[in-house]
């Protein structure tokens, strides 16, 4: 992994920052290659229960970086390249640093603070919870540059916001706040201090655990993109695969017990992040 982005992991929480504070942590191909790696090195990780993915310098990305691509470039050799499927993923590689994190088997939340811009909102879009500083600046901005949103975000926000809403901000590129973004159903809330709220919603997930945690964000994940039938069996499987086990029952005990439970870390789960 280069130096485009970093990982601090402290009590099973791995914080994901994207590191390019002078470029306003815009996207090129370098962070293009960073993100599913850093997606991979946290999945290869068993200790880790919850992620924060956030931005450095107080932003969370300016979306793509075009003079990153040698200007021209973006529509040329890399566009070429771009739309090449990565590995056993469903997504190519204009869409797998945001595929990354929706596949992740452990929950991503996104703290968002400053601007967020085109590959930036979508990036964000790939965590299950995005929460956002009410004054920061989030735009869906691929239409200012005569192209369509292709980064996974119509995958990624299937059914999280209303279509009518995801349409509009599309159509026009309109920038909104942080509250305005949480009104439409972009964000999940907006704080004032997003990185805490998303630390703290990490330590209590990494507190719950780790088996039902991956396997209600699997059945989520599959169970909304079904019919019903199909969900009803997806949470019966999810069920079955996690009661019994020692970290179902030593959650048991510790709430009879009026006690903190201790779990114990899975196995290293194999994910479509890690292709």
């Amino acid at each position: 992994m280069n130096d485009r982005v970093r990982i601090d992991v402290h009590e099973h929480v791995a914080t994901v920052t994207l590191d390019r504070a002078d470029k306003m942590n815009a996207m090129d191909p370098a962070m293009f290659q960073a993100l599913p790696e850093a997606a991979a090195a946290v999945a290869a990780r068993g200790d880790v229960r919850a992620v924060v993915l956030t931005g450095s310098g107080g932003n969370f990305s300016a979306g793509i970086d075009i003079a990153g691509f040698g200007g021209q470039d973006i529509a040329g050799r890399f566009a070429v390249e771009a739309f090449a499927l990565c590995g056993d993923t469903p997504a190519n590689r204009y869409q797998h640093p945001t595929w990354c994190w929706y596949a992740l088997p452990m929950p991503v939340i996104a703290a968002i603070e400053g601007v967020c811009f085109g590959a930036g909102v979508q990036v964000a879009s790939g965590a299950d919870v995005r929460i956002a500083a009410p004054d920061a600046k989030l735009s869906i901005m691929e239409i200012k540059w005569g192209l369509v949103p292709d980064m996974a975000m119509t995958a990624t926000l299937r059914g999280v916001m209303p279509l009518d809403r995801l349409k509009m901000l599309a159509y026009t590129g309109q920038v909104v706040d942080g509250a305005q973004a949480a009104e439409l159903g972009l964000v999940t809330q907006a704080v004032p201090d997003p990185l805490a709220a998303a630390q703290t919603l990490a330590a209590a997930i990494a507190g719950r655990s780790p088996d039902a945690i991956r396997a209600t964000k699997h059945l989520c994940n599959e169970a909304f993109e079904s019919d019903r039938e199909e969900a009803l069996r997806l949470e019966a499987a999810a069920q079955l695969s996690v009661m019994g086990t020692p970290n179902q029952l030593e959650a048991a005990m510790a709430n009879l017990q009026k006690r903190a439970p201790d779990f114990k870390d899975p196995d290293a789960a194999a994910s479509d992040a890690a292709a």
